[in-house]
C-alpha cells in the first residue's frame, strides 16, 4: 500500500538528489496528457514543500502551457539502483521566465546551462511513496550533452527565434504564455 505525506523530509530530499532522471506530467483541460523525462542536474528541493527545475529549451512547450492553464502537475522519481523506491509529488506548478520578478530569487540555485528557458516550480500538495519492486535495475552511464551543444550552436538570438517559432503554443494549441512574457 502506498504511503502519503505532505512535506519532504531529509531522507526523501536525499533520494531525489540521488536520481539521474525524473518525470513530469501535466495535462490541459482538454487535450493530450504530457509526460516528459528530465535530467542534467536541473532539479532542486527548495524547501520541504517547494521543488523546482530549470526548464531548458526543447521542441515542445507542453508543461508551461498546461501549468499556465490549470497549474496541475505530478513529478515522479524512481530508483533504478539496488534499493527500490518510487516517489510521486502532486501539486500546483508555476512557470517563472527570465525577466519575471521572481527569476532573480531562484535562478542562482540552478546551473547556468545554455538554452535555459524558464524555471518550473511546484508547491507540493501531497507526496506518495511506493515500493518500485518492478522497476528494473539499471546503471547510469553519463548525461547527454546534445541539448547543451544544440543551444550553444544556436546562440542567444537563435534560441529566441526558436522560442517564437516552436514555443508559443502546445501541440493542442494551448498558449504557453512564454513568448508574451518576453515582448
Amino acid at each position: 500500500m502506498a504511503d502519503f505525506f505532505s512535506t519532504l523530509d531529509d531522507s526523501w530530499v536525499k533520494f531525489i538528489n540521488a536520481q539521474q532522471v525524473f518525470f513530469t506530467a501535466t495535462a490541459p483541460a482538454e487535450g493530450r496528457i504530457n509526460l516528459s523525462p528530465k535530467g542534467m542536474d536541473t532539479f532542486r528541493c527548495l524547501d520541504e514543500s517547494t521543488v523546482g527545475y530549470l526548464d531548458l529549451t526543447g521542441s515542445g512547450i507542453e508543461t508551461a502551457s498546461h501549468l499556465n492553464e490549470n497549474g496541475r502537475m505530478t513529478l515522479m522519481f524512481c530508483s533504478f539502483g539496488e534499493k527500490p523506491a518510487i516517489l510521486r509529488l502532486y501539486g500546483k506548478g508555476s512557470v517563472i521566465c527570465p525577466g519575471d520578478p521572481d527569476w532573480g530569487r531562484y535562478i542562482d540555485r540552478f546551473p547556468d546551462f545554455p538554452g535555459k528557458r524558464s524555471l518550473v516550480l511546484m508547491k507540493i500538495e501531497s507526496a506518495q511513496k511506493s515500493c518500485g519492486y518492478s522497476v528494473p535495475l539499471m546503471e547510469f552511464k553519463s548525461e547527454r550533452k546534445t541539448l547543451l551543444k544544440w543551444a550553444d550552436n544556436r546562440g542567444a538570438d537563435g534560441i529566441k527565434q526558436y522560442w517564437a517559432e516552436k514555443n508559443a503554443v502546445s501541440i493542442d494549441g494551448v498558449p504557453s504564455g512564454f513568448i508574451k512574457s518576453r515582448d
